[in-house]
């Protein structure tokens, strides 16, 4: 594997910032009252090109940005997020006490943050807010408190319309926008139009400084990158005005465009660009070798931006315009994987049983030479269950990717936003608490709860009734978040690339969008129903405890009872194909999906679904979840995503793989299936591991999202972290290398089970 060098992006230089987020405010606030779409435009052009990272020799395409502390983004990184108009408090705080900042700079940034704590758009939702949304859900910051559940703050799950970009190229997209705009007669609408052409403006203008960039250093580089700086500034220059005629061409247009858009996912990669390798490549403009070669850069550029819950790259499956050419592209694809071996881009393979075979075991060769990518989806089953989940065609429900951590959307029709982070354990152990957080001591969730649970139905159709409290509540918060994202900007870049906005005369997010949609991320599931599973028994079935016993229990996080918790982790677990276990996890899990599912007869979205998806959350909101009576000691990881809590799945792997498709795909919008296994299952007993995934596959696997690491391999590396720099693990919905997690989640991911 070659070694690439260091893909981290380079802040902003303090003075750089400081003038860049100064100008955007200045902007914003001569803006104020314009139209949104004239505002929006008009403060992309104090950001731009001023954020955009230079070019580095080596580089094959253009497109870094570094995000300032005050910005215009559907997105912002960081624990506090946030979207539209953002100022990034954490990021201020280390500006006022960046050595170079004078007296007078740090009271320009304190003033920067007076006035930008009310003109937020973060701050402005939350203004928005019922006093019902105020009081249930009371805290912004999910990853440093406690609590049931909490609000997120981003524009996320967007996948563009690339094939059009590359059919009509930027001068097509501008003759197609002026159609419309001298159809409108909406005024809203023609300043829409005419902000959209002038967004178009400003990436021509873009691309024009970026290859300026890659001229001037191609005169000083070395003679090894001359010729590809070269080539990259006469690309840049062309696409200006021309459709891409070339591989590299089309690779550079999309990407930067992704970029500048704020959309953190790539789309079906092999369907759009197949065309133009499958030309250059038979015509001998390039050859395998330099495919290959181009296809690293693309990759290496991905990387490069660091956006580690997103960056999907989608290969294969169906509802591709010509399936041959694609399969080339998506085999180049699954190559460049073998040879990168990286945490991004999130290489994504879907596959049916009358594709080309050579895909997906050329998949399970590299997933087995220790990458986590791609991740398998199968269609032979998702696309029945898109269709019902999203109540959409066949010919739509083709077009359904993931994105993020592992939410479904589809492809540059909805829009899924995870707006909200809800702990399921949590809300179990308030209600058992009497509406008490034993953490925190303060009141939360319903409070109309009996004094006794007198019987198991009892206390489970409470439970029932908090969860519904809490998803009520997450759905409302999702519409209030999307109004004030329509109301703040059209987010003009999106926009443009997003069916039936330039149709309608709208920004995505205020009725241009063909559907709007949202998620609820959902955490702690299998440790509440491995819970459930043990309060039945003990307390209600067998008698072998009393409720406030168990509490007490509880309370102690074990501490003299550890007979006690024997007997509770010896309760029935999901994940072992036990039909008492597996069935409460399942009428959890439809009770949760459906009732969300069914949210939409009340606000105004086309869709709003559950995703049991992971990133590194069930670690994070564990840290404040007490003892459960599945076992699991206080404070400690929660199971992740749709899996079973850490090596609590005792009866081998096909147990495991009959109990994952017992639950509905029909009724979420993503669920992850995490499964690690030993090397020799990939290399001595490959037969064997390919007749289980085929078996699980058949019966209803949604996907797999497969780590294939020794146990001894993640030990060493705890102690000798600089020798296993590149050993790559699944997390959750994302990759990570195992060495830059924190010790807590580096724990959780040694406890599962190994197969």
């Amino acid at each position: 594997m070659e070694k690439f060098p260091s893909a981290k992006i380079l802040p902003l230089e303090f003075r750089e910032h400081l003038n860049v987020i100064i100008k955007f405010t200045r902007t914003y606030q001569e803006n104020i009252d314009e139209n949104i779409a004239v505002r929006e435009i008009r403060c992309l052009r104090a950001m731009f090109p001023y954020i955009l990272a230079p070019i580095e020799e080596g580089d094959l395409f253009a497109g870094k940005i570094r995000l300032p502390a005050i910005c215009f983004t559907p997105q912002a990184g960081g624990n506090e997020g946030g979207f539209g108009y953002v100022c990034n408090l954490e990021m201020m705080g280390d500006l006022l006490k960046h050595p170079e900042a004078t007296e007078n700079d740090r009271k320009i940034l304190n003033d920067l943050v007076d006035f930008w704590l009310t003109e937020r758009t973060i701050y402005k939702t939350r203004q928005a807010y019922s006093e019902k949304l105020k009081a249930g859900l009371p805290s912004d910051n999910w990853t440093g408190s406690s609590g049931i559940a909490f609000p997120l703050y981003r524009m996320a799950g967007t996948h563009l319309d690339y094939p059009t970009l590359l059919h009509l190229g930027i001068q097509g997209l501008k003759d197609t926008i002026k159609i419309y705009r001298e159809k409108s007669n909406r005024i809203d609408s023609i300043e829409f139009y005419q902000s959209s052409l002038e967004a178009l403006d400003l990436f021509a203008e873009i691309c024009i400084y970026y290859s300026g960039l890659a001229k001037k250093l191609a005169l000083k580089c070395s003679d090894k990158n001359r010729a590809d700086l070269q080539e990259m500034a006469d690309i840049l220059r062309t696409i200006t005005h021309s459709k891409p005629s070339s591989f590299r061409a089309a690779i550079q247009l999309t990407f930067l465009y992704c970029i500048i858009s704020g959309s953190n996912n790539y789309g079906r990669i092999d369907d759009y660009l197949s065309d133009y390798y499958c030309k250059d490549l038979d015509s001998g403009i390039i050859n395998y070798k330099e495919a290959i070669r181009l296809f690293e850069g693309y990759w290496r550029i991905m990387i490069s931006r660091n956006a580690l819950y997103d960056g999907r790259a989608i290969i294969g499956g169906l509802g591709r315009q010509n399936e041959k050419k694609a399969d080339r592209l998506a085999l180049l694809a699954i190559e460049t994987a073998s040879r990168v071996k990286d945490i991004l881009p999130q290489l994504t393979l879907r596959f049916h049983k009358n594709q080309n075979p050579e895909l997906y075991q050329k998949a399970l060769d590299v997933i087995g030479e220790g990458s986590t990518y791609p991740m398998l989806y199968n269609d032979d089953v998702n696309i029945q269950a898109h269709q019902k989940a999203f109540k959409i065609t066949y010919e739509e429900a083709c077009q359904v990717i993931p994105f993020g951590c592992g939410e479904y959307i589809i492809n540059h029709q909805s829009v899924g936003t995870p707006s909200s982070v809800f702990n399921l354990l949590k809300a179990l152990e308030v209600l058992l608490h009497k509406g008490i957080d034993p953490v925190t001591l303060q009141k939360a969730g319903i409070q109309n709860i009996p004094l006794e649970f007198d019987s198991f139905d009892v206390l489970y159709n409470k439970l029932k009734e908090q969860i519904k409290y809490y998803i009520d509540l997450l759905a409302e918060q999702e519409t209030v978040e999307y109004c004030l994202a329509g109301d703040t900007a059209p987010f003009l870049y999106l926009s443009i690339l997003y069916d039936d906005c330039l149709k309608n005369g709208k920004g995505i997010f205020s009725g241009g969008a063909r559907y709007l949609g949202g998620t609820m991320e959902i955490y702690g599931f299998t440790n509440t129903a491995d819970s459930l599973t043990a309060i039945r028994k003990m307390v209600y079935e067998a008698g072998k405890i009393t409720l406030d016993g168990l509490l007490n229990i509880l309370d102690a996080n074990f501490q003299g009872y550890e007979n006690e918790r024997s007997i509770m982790l010896g309760e029935p677990k999901y994940g072992n194909d036990n039909q008492e276990a597996d069935q409460m996890a399942s009428d959890l899990h439809d009770f949760i999906c459906n009732y969300t599912r069914e949210s939409i007869n009340h606000i105004n979205l086309h869709s709003y679904l559950v995703v049991n998806i992971n990133n590194d959350a069930n670690t994070t909101l564990g840290r404040f979840t007490s003892a459960s009576a599945d076992g699991r000691k206080a404070f400690t990881s929660m199971s992740n995503g749709n899996a079973p809590s850490p090596g609590m799945d005792k009866n081998g792997p096909t147990s495991l793989l009959n109990s994952l498709t017992k639950m509905d795909a029909s009724i979420h919008a993503g669920a992850v299936q995490n499964l690690k296994f030993n090397k020799e299952m990939f290399t001595t007993y490959r037969p064997q591991m390919e007749a289980l995934l085929r078996a699980y596959f058949k019966n209803g696997g949604t996907q797999a999202m497969i780590t294939v690491v020794g146990r001894d391999d993640l030990l060493n590396a705890v102690k000798d972290p600089e020798k296993y720099y590149n050993l790559i693990v699944r997390v959750g919905g994302f990759s990570a290398r195992f060495v830059e997690l924190s010790p807590e989640v580096q724990q959780e991911i040694i406890e599962r089970t190994l197969y």
